[in-house]
């Protein structure tokens, strides 16, 4: 459950700009830091450090860091180049959001501007010798840090963009907004069971922009009203809205500004976002699947790899102990919240990957292995789409025209019709 000005926030500081910025800050806000605190040092304490050393230093830094920066964008650009070809473009944006990625950026580039504020300052005459001497130590502290990025930066560059690496930052990303929906199903609002559970008499609220929710502020949803107005919410993040697909149903007294508070409560884009929609997670892991088994790539390994990784991630929400039960009711009584159907996370990962890999009996038998074991470890509603997935799945197979042989190694490991691998 994260706020609209939280939301907003962490949005910001995963640009790619915003860690050069502090960065920057520093480095503007150093110098007068050595103009402040140069006049407490005291005058036995050796401070022969010239202004010229210092000059020397910080060019050398300027025009090294430039170099890098350079480097690392165009090594950086080509690795996303590679990451949308070979994976998929979905995953590029988690690449551009790496810590390390930024943190290597935001080092060279800072580094760089605090040069030049340096160059500038010194060149200026704005220090006595107290001041060059703050100076030089924050420069040999700069230095030791660029030094330590530059290691870090190097063995992440031989990763970048590379397959496995960015199956990795999928699931980073669908694992933590897989837990935060099994820790808070319904946001922390009341369970909406079925649609028909909506009063007849509730109206429509529909959103002011076309594109896809992102985030939805509970807070700002509740006292969207008063307290005996009830929402009833349609748009679950992920979810397309266009003026047709309402964002709420609302119940109790008229309001003319409503629609107003409601809409700001729905954070509305152009893209999906992986951090409050699991589903979108589940579908970008599917892409690179499907793309492994393209012709053009035929690399059935990858996509075993994505099936391993779907089983981990769907294996969340039945292992993690839901927050809402602990707090002896719901923090937002007036909102109603329905959860992700077993089937939709299912459809989301498994359909593609069973049709593209209908043809490979390798991919086939890793398929109903996880259905099997997403089934004994899911509960009633995961055997039950575990069992329908593996009947498409064989199904599938068949039109494929497998050997006889290769089916007979499928069925083997398909879950029968009678069977209830739940009570296992």
């Amino acid at each position: 459950m994260i706020t609209r000005w939280q939301w907003a926030l962490i949005q910001l500081s995963r640009r790619l700009g915003f860690r050069a910025a502090l960065f920057c800050l520093l480095a503007v806000v150093t110098p007068f830091v050595a103009l402040v605190v140069g006049p407490v040092i005291p005058e036995s304490l050796p401070a022969d450090v010239g202004a010229q050393a210092v000059d020397r230093v910080l060019g050398i830094i300027a025009s090294s860091m430039l170099a890098v920066t350079t480097f690392s964008v165009a090594t950086m650009v080509a690795a996303f180049s590679a990451a949308s070809n070979s994976v998929t473009p979905r995953a590029t944006e988690l690449l551009m959001q790496e810590p390390a990625t930024q943190n290597a950026l935001a080092t060279f580039i800072g580094s760089f501007l605090f040069s030049l504020v340096g160059i500038i300052t010194l060149s200026a005459g704005l220090y006595d010798q107290r001041g060059q001497l703050v100076l030089f130590v924050v420069t040999i502290i700069v230095i030791a840090f660029v030094v330590v990025m530059l290691l870090k930066w190097i063995d992440h560059l031989s990763r970048l963009g590379r397959v496995g690496e960015t199956i990795d930052r999928v699931e980073e990303a669908v694992t933590s907004a897989m837990r935060s929906y099994a820790a808070w199903p319904h946001m922390g609002g009341c369970p909406l069971l079925e649609e028909t559970d909506i009063p007849q008499e509730a109206r429509p609220i529909f959103s002011r922009k076309i594109g896809y929710v992102q985030n939805i502020d509970m807070q700002t949803l509740c006292r969207a009203g008063p307290d005996e107005m009830t929402f009833y919410i349609r748009a679950l993040p992920g979810s397309f809205v266009n003026g047709v697909q309402p964002l709420v149903m609302v119940t109790g007294p008229e309001d003319e500004n409503l629609e107003k508070k409601v809409c700001a409560a729905f954070t509305v884009g152009d893209r999906r976002n992986f951090q409050q929609d699991p589903r979108f997670g589940l579908v970008v892991l599917a892409e690179i699947a499907s793309r492994a088994l393209s012709p053009a790539v035929n690399d059935p390994g990858t996509a075993i790899d994505v099936i391993g990784t779907a089983v981990r991630v769907l294996s969340i929400q039945p292992e993690t102990k839901s927050k809402e039960n602990e707090e002896g009711g719901p923090r937002f009584p007036n909102i109603h919240v329905p959860s992700i159907p077993a089937a939709e996370l299912f459809d989301d990962v498994f359909t593609s990957i069973a049709r593209d890999g209908a043809g490979l009996v390798e991919v086939g038998i890793i398929l109903q292995k996880a259905f099997r074991a997403l089934a004994e470890v899911g509960g009633r509603d995961y055997a039950d789409m575990a069992r329908r997935q593996s009947g498409l799945a064989l199904a599938r197979a068949r039109a494929a025209k497998l050997i006889e042989a290769d089916m007979r190694r499928l069925e083997s490991h398909a879950i029968s019709l009678n069977e209830d691998p739940a009570q296992k």
